[in-house]
């Protein structure tokens, strides 16, 4: 039979059966760990009906090694606009990352009801502007829930973001129950305390799966090249062939000679933005010195 892992505790895969919708609780073949294969939560496996055994992983279309979970078409990258506080830098590092993986990306910006408007559509402009999908909601009244759910349909999803912003409320708003556990602000730094320690893969409709992942907003970022960097912010693209040199880092260069440096001084690229860039290509700098 085959089936798609949506659950990982030990040893022990729960493994999904997508036309009955049977659950089967399976282990792996030693042979996976002799090949160095772990199955993971995501993955497409062949499995014996009768002895529950996990006989086969499909290629996967991609993997993430922290958290560990393969095979997403979509990142949902949320961020509260206050407790905590949004963190641009890490959503610019992280669209980034989802740019290398070629998933799509989708942000949900969530507590709009705590700030005034303006910051909201501040940050909203910003990233529609770039051609993200961007979608505004208030999970504990379930306001945009619905829009976001149709952004869901025919995805396999994964939730990212800093603790406290949302995610667990996120997903039972989705499911209209609560199904994963919701996270308390501490009172001191005003940040999110974890609770989600594994990843799920929740089935909302066919096709369709969503994912809380412990982990996701501290991913390595040195996976990136500093001088491949300005490829993943997309709306560097059309104004880096225009570049007076070839291999220009668009920081150190002149105005007359960068065309990136041009377009964000005439407000055609979002100064956030560009300012985040040079502060990830400085950090992607100094791992590689170190």
């Amino acid at each position: 039979m085959k089936g798609i892992i949506i659950e990982n505790i030990s040893n022990l895969y729960k493994v999904i059966e997508p036309i009955k919708k049977e659950l089967y609780t399976c282990l792996a073949r030693g042979v996976f760990k002799n090949i160095g294969i772990t199955p993971v939560v995501g993955d497409m496996v062949e499995f014996s009906e009768k002895e529950n055994i996990i006989e086969k992983i499909y290629d996967r279309k991609n993997y993430i090694k922290r958290p560990k979970i393969a095979n997403i078409t979509q990142i949902v990258f949320v961020i509260s606009m206050k407790n905590p506080k949004p963190d641009l830098l890490l959503l610019d590092k992280q669209l980034a990352f989802a740019e290398i993986l070629g998933v799509k990306s989708l942000i949900a910006i969530n507590k709009c009801d705590l700030v005034e408007e303006k910051e909201v559509e501040k940050i909203f402009n910003i990233y529609k502007s770039v051609g993200y999908n961007v979608v505004k909601i208030q999970a504990n009244e379930k306001i945009g829930i619905k829009e976001l759910k149709e952004n869901l349909q025919g995805q396999i999803s994964v939730l990212a973001g800093n603790s406290g912003v949302g995610k667990s409320t996120i997903i039972n708003a989705l499911f209209n129950d609560t199904i994963a556990e919701e996270g308390q602000i501490s009172e001191k730094n005003k940040r999110g305390k974890n609770t989600t320690t594994l990843v799920k893969l929740f089935e909302i409709d066919k096709d369709t799966f969503v994912a809380d992942a412990p982990g996701f907003s501290t991913f390595e970022i040195s996976e990136i090249e500093k001088e491949d960097l300005s490829h993943y912010f997309k709306e560097f693209v059309p104004f880096m062939e225009k570049c007076s040199y070839i291999g220009c880092s668009h920081i150190n260069e002149a105005d007359s000679e960068c065309a990136i440096k041009r377009a964000k001084n005439n407000q055609e690229i979002s100064e956030s933005r560009y300012n985040n860039y040079c502060k990830i290509y400085e950090e992607l700098k100094n791992i590689k010195k170190w």
